[in-house]
């Protein structure tokens, strides 16, 4: 049986948790649209009326554009084996940043949106600076 390290468990939980992050809003498309022309939409065209669910396709957005950035991170920490306390932290403070940051942008709550971004970018920091100690 293979266990993961602390770092792998919350990157793998981070992609699972943003390869989710689509459901509600098609989910609200189905629901305004009907399911044929939410699923028919060939162009990527169709709209929601509803400002919540712009917001949280943008927070799904932005989670994608981080995990290009937090993934190389946490799987050079492995690679290098440099796995200790602050990078085990780093990470599992990572994924629940990114879990508010997609809730508090997708329900307009303006302080705390940027306040779990920076959560987030300081987490990545400290893995990057963790790496450039390592070298």
């Amino acid at each position: 049986m293979i266990t993961l390290s602390t770092e792998l468990y919350w990157l793998v939980l981070t992609i699972l948790m943003t390869s989710l992050f689509w459901v509600p809003y098609i989910i609200n498309r189905m629901l305004e649209q009907g399911v044929l022309t939410a699923l028919w939409d060939r162009h990527g065209v169709t709209d929601t009326s509803k400002a919540w669910a712009k917001r949280m396709m943008s927070a799904h957005d932005n989670a994608i554009e981080n995990l290009v950035i937090f993934a190389p991170l946490v799987l050079t920490v492995e690679l290098l084996n440099i796995n200790n306390d602050v990078t085990a932290v780093a990470c599992s403070i990572y994924f629940f940043a990114r879990l508010v940051h997609f809730l508090v942008y997708s329900f307009a709550v303006p302080l705390l949106r940027v306040v779990s971004f920076l959560a987030g970018f300081v987490m990545q920091a400290i893995l990057a600076l963790q790496l450039l100690q390592a070298v």
